[in-house]
Parts: C-alpha cells; structure tokens; sequence
C-alpha cells in the first residue's frame, strides 16, 4: 500500500511539471559546470516521444539478471483525464489521445541520502564514474537506503539478498563501453545517456536548448535523472 502511495505521489509531482515548469516540487534544470573535469553521467527521459511499450525494462531486466516480479526501471502510464468526463480532444470516453507514461527509476541523486545513511559503505558511489552503485559484499539487509530514498527506487533483490538500485549499467554494460541497456533498446529515442560534464556530448547539448525537470528538487538530493515533460499548450 505504501508502495503506491509513494509511486502516486511521483507521478503527481510529473504531472505537475507538465502544466507549469516550475511548479512545486520541480524546476528547470540547466546543467552547471560544477566538477565540470569530472563525468556526470545523466539520463534524460523524454515524455513526448516515449509510447509505453515497456522493452526497456525488459531490456534491463534481462541485462541485470533481475529475479521475476523485480525491476530497476517501471513505466507507469500518466493522465490529466478527468475520471467520467469525455477526451477534450476527441470527446470520447475512452481512447487513446492522451498516451503520456513516466519512468520511475532511481534518480542517481549527487547528494544520495541512501549513500549518506549506508552503515557499512555498501551503498556507495563509484569513483571512476561517479555512480551510486552498490558493494554486494558490504550489504547488511538492513533496508536503511531503502527507506531513506525518497523516490521509492530501491528494492531488496532476493536472489543476491542486497538492496538494488538502477546503477546505470555500470557493470553490465557501461564497463564494456556500452550505453545502459534501456538506451539500446529504446526504438523511439525517449532515452538520452551521457556526461554532462563533457560539452561536446549529445546529452550536454540537449540540455543546454531543452528544458528538463528534476522531481523533488527541493529534497536537496539534486537527481541526475532529467524528465522533458509535454507542456500542455494554453496553459
């Protein structure tokens, strides 16, 4: 149940950077030039172009060895409907006008409460990258990362007995030079990966003409997962 409420009250948060930018709860985000000699990767996660067809998280779940009903990436469907009201675009009840989804994953914060509560460095970031990652051989169980993320993105992986959290790839696919593999499989472009930091990158360039949110800024957690929302025209 908590789960849920938790999960609602994410989507919430996109929802409302989707009428206004700058709406509590998120902001307009350009990337500062902080650490600019150290990567930052980032993902950015376009609403407008993603359809729902959910191959990136199987494209993860497979990546990941991830055990049945476990996953790092959710895609959860988001609408402005009004429940018993007709489609303002079509005037129907039911159809298929507003298809708006949001990923839900872990947001790879820069300030990662789950890093700062980890009592045995488990949770940690990784220096080279700079990811939060997990040490398998270090995790107590003891649940503290989970329940101080505040975007519900961590979960217990019961075939290894540790808390896991999207990392990215970093082992699976980034230490081969690849892209995570949700960006590989992502047929419509909705999902952008690389380093800010770096200013020829593709990423770097998009975020310096688009403007992106982060859910929950004012946590101070300053997440490195960007959303492009769809901006409702005459709001």
């Amino acid at each position: 149940m908590s789960e849920n409420i938790e999960r609602r009250r994410f989507l919430k948060g996109v929802g409302a950077c989707s009428v206004l930018m700058t709406a509590a709860g998120c902001s307009s985000v350009k990337e500062d030039g902080e650490g600019a000699n150290r990567p930052h990767y980032v993902m950015v996660f376009d609403q407008n172009k993603c359809v729902g067809c959910g191959d990136c998280k199987t494209a993860c779940n497979q990546a990941n060895n991830l055990p049945a009903g476990k996953s790092k990436v959710l895609l959860e469907q988001q609408s402005g409907r009004v429940e018993g009201q007709a489609c303002p675009h079509c005037g129907k009840m039911e159809c298929g006008c507003e298809r708006k989804f949001v990923r839900v994953s872990c947001q790879q914060c820069k300030n990662a409460p789950c890093v700062t509560v980890c009592p045995t460095g488990a949770a940690h970031r990784d220096p080279k990258t700079g990811i939060v990652t997990m040490d398998d051989s270090k995790c107590a169980g003891c649940k503290y990362c989970i329940g101080a993320c505040p975007y519900n993105a961590r979960f217990i992986n019961e075939d290894t007995d540790v808390a896991d959290n999207c990392d990215f790839c970093l082992e699976s696919k980034l230490a081969k030079g690849e892209k995570p593999a949700c960006v590989q499989s992502c047929r419509y472009d909705a999902l952008i990966f690389g380093d800010a930091n770096d200013p020829n990158s593709y990423v770097s360039r998009l975020l310096a003409v688009k403007d992106s949110v982060r859910i929950k800024p004012h946590f101070g957690t300053e997440p490195s997962l960007r959303y492009i929302p769809i901006v409702k025209l005459g709001v």
